[in-house]
């Protein structure tokens, strides 16, 4: 089996798809440190949403309520991981990082990151409580 390519800032290629096994082929392309962070952001946000249903699109894997609607998805850069709540304005506290969508907030994870999981499990619990985004 050929390694998927890493396109810009190292985020993998992976071919789009519903459920686990190409969300998990993503996490195991991540690049250097991305992986362990992938892996350990994957099981926050499965523990947080018992039975969340998952798909790769644009390259980017999404977590969702199954009915083809998404809360978040994760892209990687060169230095950092981009964590998108797509309703994310309606999370108290709100994800520290604004987009140009009044509804869409980001958490980034860098390298040296400490991470306040109980935090992020929050943003996530809420998140998926939301509506959810339709691609």
């Amino acid at each position: 089996m050929t390694e998927p390519k890493l396109l810009s800032g190292g985020n993998p290629q992976i071919p789009k798809g519903d459920g686990d096994a190409p969300v998990q082929a993503y996490i195991a392309a991540m690049p250097g440190w991305k992986r362990a962070a992938g892996e350990r952001l994957d099981r926050l946000i499965e523990a947080a949403v018992p039975g969340v249903a998952k798909a790769m699109k644009w390259n980017s894997p999404l977590y969702g309520a199954g009915d083809g609607t998404f809360f978040l998805g994760v892209h990687c850069f060169n230095k950092y991981i981009k964590v998108a709540f797509f309703r994310g304005g309606g999370i108290e506290p709100k994800p520290p990082v604004e987009s140009k969508d009044k509804d869409t907030r980001y958490f980034h994870i860098h390298e040296d990151d400490d991470w306040d999981e109980a935090r992020i499990m929050d943003w996530v619990r809420q998140a998926a409580a939301l509506p959810g985004w339709k691609p």
